[in-house]
């Protein structure tokens, strides 16, 4: 129990560290992800207005239809697509990824590659 408590210390700083270099506007927002056991969500995100202009989860109906269990990376590489989709459509066609403090690797990196799938540049 500890150990979780820890490494999820670590992660927020990493992610304070990060917080800091990187800024979202409305032609090119930061698109902001978190990631549960079961779960991954994504949001872009205007710092300059302080709005969210898009989110997605794998709790959305068209996630779950599909992917029962949405805590893999599979499921992510398809919510990146989705992501990407939902983007195009309001006009959002480049992004900074801030991706929590989470190393880039497994479901984070299965999402960006979804998201250049769909034609999102980052």
């Amino acid at each position: 129990m500890q150990d979780t408590r820890i490494k999820e210390i670590k992660r927020i700083r990493r992610h304070k560290r990060i917080r800091r270099k990187i800024f979202g506007t409305s032609l090119r927002p930061r698109l902001s992800v978190h990631r549960s056991l079961r779960n991954f969500y994504a949001q872009a995100i205007d710092d300059v207005g302080g709005r969210t202009l898009l989110s997605v989860s794998t709790l959305d109906k068209e996630v779950r239809q599909k992917f029962p269990y949405a805590g893999n990376v599979k499921a992510a590489a398809f919510l990146g697509e989705l992501c990407a989709k939902k983007a195009k459509e309001l006009g959002i066609d480049k992004v900074v990824l801030d991706r929590g403090g989470y190393l880039y690797h497994g479901r984070v990196k299965a999402f960006a590659e979804g998201l250049r799938k769909g034609g999102i540049q980052f």
